[in-house]
């Protein structure tokens, strides 16, 4: 006699939407670059992200401009400079595990069927 299969939890049509947004504004390697360095740090301003990815300021500005329309990131005026900071402490533990899951190499696709 073979066990009933497991039901598989339903996830509701706006849910599923959230997390393919969720998703879409992190698929690009400077804003994984972004989320990574506020979370590893807490919060970083414009200028400290650019010298620590070594790019442009605008492009910097417009990476963070995508992150704060999906709302994954949030700026705090301090004096001339914003700061910036993740909105949810998730999203540094998605990002984390992705990066870690890239760095395992050549792991084994999995067969389906």
């Amino acid at each position: 006699m073979t066990a009933a299969p497991l039901p598989l939890p339903r996830r509701l049509p706006e849910d599923v939407a959230a997390a393919s947004e969720l998703l879409s504004a992190l698929a690009a390697p400077l804003r994984l670059s972004i989320v990574s360095l506020l979370d590893e740090h807490g919060t970083l301003c414009v200028h400290e992200l650019v010298e620590a990815l070594g790019v442009p300021q605008p492009l910097v500005s417009q990476h963070l401009r995508v992150l704060r329309g999906a709302r994954l990131v949030a700026g705090d005026r301090r004096h001339r400079e914003v700061h910036y900071r993740l909105v949810d402490s998730h999203v540094g533990h998605i990002v984390r595990d992705a990066l870690e899951h890239a760095g395992h190499g050549d792991v084994p696709a999995a067969t389906i069927g």
